[in-house]
């Protein structure tokens, strides 16, 4: 049997009292998170197999590769 393998951006958050949150942003829903990075890596990985799973399998397409995405912090002040 022939496997697909599809690529997603993940999107990893430090969490403050320790560890990542991580979520697929091409698949909504999608979301784990783990106590290091190593841990938040293989759980999404896990999490992302487990949404395919129960996906449409004719519609399982890979993600936006976004090459151009990138993440700025912006300071705004409010009253």
């Amino acid at each position: 049997m022939k496997q697909k393998v599809l690529q997603y951006d993940a999107v990893f958050e430090k969490e403050a009292d320790g560890g990542y949150s991580v979520w697929i942003p091409d698949l909504p829903g999608c979301t784990s998170q783990g106590g290091n990075l190593e841990e938040a890596i293989s759980n999404i990985k896990e999490a992302t197999e487990l949404y395919l799973e129960d996906a449409d399998n004719d519609k399982i397409e890979e993600g936006n590769i976004h090459k151009d995405r990138f993440i700025v912090p912006v300071q705004v002040s409010t009253p």
